[in-house]
């Protein structure tokens, strides 16, 4: 059964939903006769490269007391374990893929995630 419009990750879902609700998806299967046509993988690519932005999902109560405790220990530059801690939670939260940086001292790096833990704060103070 097709996921409703509000559930789909991204586009490889909708894709998925269009080509089942029109009977392509069944048709095409009959044609490749059991054998595994990549259709999990593509849709899982496009998922990734055209996500949809949900607006973002509560803190689980363990997030909300790490958060919490990352918040009382957090200064103005961050250990590589806290970027990757930061990184994570925002992907999940925001439905995002996960990203991680290259360099994590670089202005631009800096930026994102000073924009990704002001996000991640909204959430916390709205729990």
């Amino acid at each position: 059964m097709a996921r409703s419009k509000k559930q789909h990750k991204g586009l490889g879902d909708t894709v998925e939903a269009v080509l089942e609700k029109t009977g392509a998806s069944k048709l095409f299967h009959i044609f490749v006769d059991g054998e595994d046509c990549g259709c999990d993988d593509r849709k899982e690519i496009l998922n990734n490269l055209f996500p949809y932005r949900f607006k973002a999902r509560c803190l689980t109560e363990q997030e909300y007391n790490d958060w919490k405790e990352f918040k009382d220990i957090r200064t103005l530059k961050l250990e590589w374990k806290q970027v990757i801690y930061v990184c994570d939670l925002y992907a999940s939260v925001f439905n995002r893929q996960k990203w991680y940086p290259e360099c994590h001292n670089c202005s631009g790096t800096v930026k994102t995630l000073i924009s990704m833990i002001d996000k991640l704060d909204k959430v916390y103070n709205a729990y």
